[in-house]
């Protein structure tokens, strides 16, 4: 043992005595996990045993001198933990204690526990009173012995409510007393409990199986109804009881719970699912349960081909048993968000009503008031995934209503719908509310969630990422990337969905930045794993094949650009045959592309055929949405000596941009340079200079804005200088460029994008 004859010497007031009771017999029993006995670190070798742990009320019972004991007991402490409170920070022999620690040259080796009052609460205005640590513990020692005026920052675990609770305090203090990360022992933590889960369960289901077996052999044996009757209702209350038993057993697998989808975890899913079938057959209530349950958790850790016959064989078992009861709800619900992650999205639409049919007209207690609040989020978020963003908002709005009725301050649910409405409302262009929205559901989960990582607080960062890269902050956007995926990998593991969404927008961030390599290589990782874990068809797969296509443009690489934005086309195509804003935006591109190629019959029905489409799905739902169609129209005209309409539509597309965003910001200075390429055509030019000028000067200088768009920008302004110089008429800018004609604009720009 590094340091003497104990592990730690325990410091506290005389009123926290059962907190010390617990603490010592929490240390005392605590067997460190197996893989990490015997490997040395900073403390020493890890033991097999934190034992023994001083606490003087056990050590000194019949000692006579208690001063010298105690002082030896310090001297043979390896460590010090402090249990912190504001009778702890009053008492004098807390702080000498902790004094004479100090003085052994050991001040790096106290550890506190937080149980009741503040910390530095005597630095805050009005709260001296409610201080926990000792003047001690608050300033570092001086060379004289004596405490100086320099603050010191103590490491601290906080057992209060809403901190890191009991048992994260203790892994925390153990984590310090062996000299070991956190993290680590809280991952075997939670592998020794699965494995003990799992062998619990397999008991439990046994046991249940052989009470169901004799429960049948006695009903067979009495022949009296009245026993008969007595005896089914015993064996329903007991299943009843098994039943709650066995879902909270298997409930704990959650990610949310276990914090990532560990080998153990996952054999005892599939060894689970399994006896489910062949144990439960003639108990088809307690079968969909559990089906239900576990498929849920299999929906947690990203397996959707494993959860989906789970869920719907729940379902179907449920409408079977009882087509009006609310379980049937619930796994329509819970069948019904694994259809939207799969993208399948007509059916669940279709299980989302249904559950909202069945809860809705039924006043039912809070917790079916809060199912229905869930579904109604559920519905909302496919809508959004549709397109439908009106829609979308009515639906998400309500949920937040009914959930705001339910739940007092700081809540997982109202923070998760308004993470989802940010989103949707940022898809109708009402940025500005939508990144107040984000914030506020990432500060709600950070107030939940604590210092711990969590699959739901990653979730925010990244959505709040995205937004940011959407308002232009790239660097932020980036930075929140990277700490969501980090945070993932630590939850999930090396591949999930949630996983490969955020390298999607990292690569995006990246691009924005001016990393085009890093960018595609970011991008086929995620690819390559949405391909494995989502197949083939679906709009992730179809989202990143078309980020990929536009960063291969952006370095040149038209023809595989233009062939990997068809392959994105067609995946579109083929999931929303009626027409979707993903398909729309597509066509909006590849005509664009075909309008930089020269092709421009085919760009004007791809373009004209997106800017219809738009029009028709969103209304006034997404004016920027049809502003981007506007303008590669203006583009496609003024390419094609259709200056009138050209100029038109540009100036439509510009008035909307500026009014949503800003009259510098990048998209509204393409729409303007459109119109300058317009006004030239008309032969206005010290007008068209004038806008071309201003969006040349943005289009180079914001990192956001594509590459073809400013080098189309550049060659406008290069034809602006040339047509004026044969039309003698004066301009105020410098012409800045060769002496090269260059007779066709978009051909240069396709050329060099």
């Amino acid at each position: 043992m590094d340091g003497g004859r104990y592990r730690a010497f325990i410091s506290y007031s005389h009123r926290d005595s059962r907190w010390a009771s617990w603490l010592h017999r929490a240390l005392e029993s605590y067997r460190p996990p197996k893989p990490l006995i015997g490997t040395v670190t900073q403390r020493g070798e890890v033991p097999k045993r934190l034992a023994p742990i001083f606490r003087d009320r056990d050590e000194l019972a019949s000692a006579t001198d208690l001063g010298t004991l105690l002082n030896a007991a310090l001297a043979g402490s390896a460590c010090q933990i402090v249990i912190c409170s504001p009778q702890a920070a009053q008492s004098k022999w807390v702080n000498e204690e902790i004094l004479a620690f100090k003085r052994l040259g050991r001040e790096d080796r106290i550890f506190c526990l937080v149980v009741g009052g503040e910390p530095n609460g005597s630095d805050m205005p009005g709260r001296s009173g409610e201080e926990c640590f000792p003047p001690a513990l608050r300033f570092k020692l001086g060379p004289d012995g004596n405490l100086s005026s320099e603050r010191t920052e103590p490491i601290a675990a906080d057992a209060r409510p809403g901190k890191d609770g009991k048992n994260n305090a203790k892994l925390k203090l153990i984590a310090g007393l062996l000299g070991v990360g956190f993290d680590a022992l809280k991952r075997r933590e939670q592998q020794r409990r699965q494995r003990r889960l799992f062998l619990v369960t397999c008991g439990a289901m046994t046991g249940m199986v052989f009470a169901i077996g004799l429960s049948a052999y006695a009903l067979i044996q009495r022949s009296a109804a009245q026993h008969q009757a007595i005896r089914a209702e015993a064996e329903a209350e007991a299943a009843k009881k098994t039943t709650k038993i066995l879902v909270n057993l298997f409930r704990i697998s959650d990610p949310s719970e276990a914090r990532g989808n560990s080998v153990t975890a996952r054999e005892m899913l599939d060894m689970g699912a399994a006896r489910i079938d062949q144990e439960l057959a003639k108990q088809p209530s307690i079968q969909a349960t559990l089906m239900d349950t576990l498929g849920t958790v299999y929906v947690g850790l990203g397996l959707y081909g494993q959860a989906r016959p789970l869920l719907d064989r729940a379902v179907a078992t449920r409408r079977r048993l009882d087509a009006n009861s609310p379980d049937l709800s619930e796994s329509l619900a819970h069948a019904a968000d694994l259809m939207t992650l799969q993208a399948d999205y007509a059916a669940a639409e279709k299980a989302y009503r249904e559950s909202v049919a069945l809860q809705a007209p039924k006043p039912g207690n809070p917790q079916d008031q809060a199912a229905l609040a869930a579904t109604l989020h559920g519905l909302g978020t496919l809508l959004t995934q549709e397109g439908r963003y009106a829609e979308s908002e009515r639906t998400l709005r309500e949920a937040l209503t009914q959930q705001r009725r339910l739940f007092a301050g700081a809540n997982g649910d109202i923070a998760r719908t308004l993470q989802d409405l940010a989103l949707a409302l940022a898809e109708e262009d009402k940025l500005k509310e939508a990144l107040q929205m984000m914030e506020s559901a990432l500060a709600m989960e950070r107030e939940l969630r604590g210092a711990d990582p969590h699959p739901r607080l990653a979730d925010v960062i990244n959505d709040l990422g995205s937004l940011r890269d959407r308002n232009g902050d790239y660097v932020a956007a980036e930075n929140l990337f990277r700490e969501a995926i980090a945070m993932n990998r630590r939850l999930l593991g090396a591949k999930h969905p949630d996983i490969a969404v955020g390298l999607n927008n990292l690569a995006g961030a990246m691009l924005d930045n001016g990393d085009l390599i890093g960018a595609e290589s970011t991008y086929r990782q995620a690819l390559a794993m949405q391909r494995e874990l989502l197949g083939n068809v679906h709009p992730e797969v179809a989202n990143t094949l078309n980020n990929i296509a536009f960063t291969l443009y952006d370095r040149g690489e038209t023809k595989s650009a233009m062939a990997t934005e068809q392959e994105s086309l067609a995946i579109y195509r083929k999931l929303f045959p009626a027409g979707h804003p993903s398909v729309a935006s597509v066509m909006n591109r590849i005509g664009f592309w075909l309008t930089l190629s020269g092709e421009y019959a085919d760009a004007d029905r791809y373009i004209r055929e997106a800017l219809a489409m738009r029009r028709r799905l969103l209304g006034d739902d997404s004016r920027l949405q049809v502003a981007s169609s506007l303008t590669n129209l203006a583009v496609l005209l003024v390419a094609t000596g259709k200056y009138q309409e050209a100029l038109a539509s540009a100036r439509d597309a510009a008035g909307t941009y500026t009014a949503a965003l800003s009259a510098v910001h990048w998209k509204t200075a393409i729409a303007e340079s459109a119109e300058g390429a317009a006004l030239m055509g008309l032969g206005q030019y010290p007008a068209a200079e004038k806008l071309l000028v201003h969006s040349t000067a943005i289009l180079n200088q914001d990192r956001g804005a594509p590459a073809a768009f400013a080098v189309l920008a550049r060659s406008y302004l290069q034809q602006l200088h040339r047509s004026a110089e044969h039309a003698h008429v004066a301009l105020k800018s410098a012409r800045g460029t060769s002496d090269a004609a260059v007779a066709q604009p978009i051909a240069l720009a396709a050329q060099h994008p």
